[in-house]
């Protein structure tokens, strides 16, 4: 029941590749090209950094840190908020809860 059913072994023959059949070509010198040697790492190109592009990537910075602060603080508002209205709700409902043993 638990044992493994294999499929039953190929029993076609295997193919047979045919090379077709080429004229032989003339006689060719075959020259290695040249290969350039790799670039040494001192030969990378370095970034240069302008004053503008500078002050660009500082500005960048600082409004991703503001626009990331902004996001993280409305969002820890948020959960100040439901925490405040759901201890509110809390309350109402006990006193709501303790008039209605007080009439009995």
């Amino acid at each position: 029941m638990f044992t493994p059913k294999y499929p039953p072994n190929d029993t076609a023959p295997a193919p047979t590749v045919i090379q077709p059949q080429t004229a032989p070509a003339p006689a060719q010198s075959h020259v290695p090209v040249p290969v350039a040697p790799p670039a040494p790492a001192s030969n990378r190109p370095t970034i240069q950094l302008t004053p503008g592009s500078t002050l660009a990537l500082v500005a960048g910075g600082g409004a991703a840190v503001l626009v990331v602060g902004t996001v993280l603080v409305s969002m820890l508002l948020a959960v100040a908020v439901t925490g405040v209205s759901v201890a509110v709700v809390a309350i109402v409902l006990r006193l709501l809860v303790k008039d209605l043993h007080r009439e009995r």
